[in-house]
């Protein structure tokens, strides 16, 4: 299960979809080929996604891990 705790590293390696959705939605989890280290909250808190947001980002990552 996925929480905005992941570390992005372990999100890409488990969904590689996660990508696409994330840099979508304005966050970049990738530079040079290699996964930006901090986890999913700290990213999106960087982005200035609220605490309601970044929910929702997990729930939605979630529903594409069960795809």
């Amino acid at each position: 299960m996925i929480t905005k705790e992941i570390e992005i590293e372990d999100l890409v390696k488990l969904i590689p979809e996660a990508v696409v959705y994330l840099m979508e939605k304005g966050i970049r989890c990738l530079r040079c080929g290699e996964p930006i280290w901090g986890s999913l909250g700290q990213a999106a808190k960087e982005k200035g996604f609220s605490d309601k947001e970044i929910i929702k980002f997990v729930t939605d990552l979630n529903n594409l891990s069960s795809k």
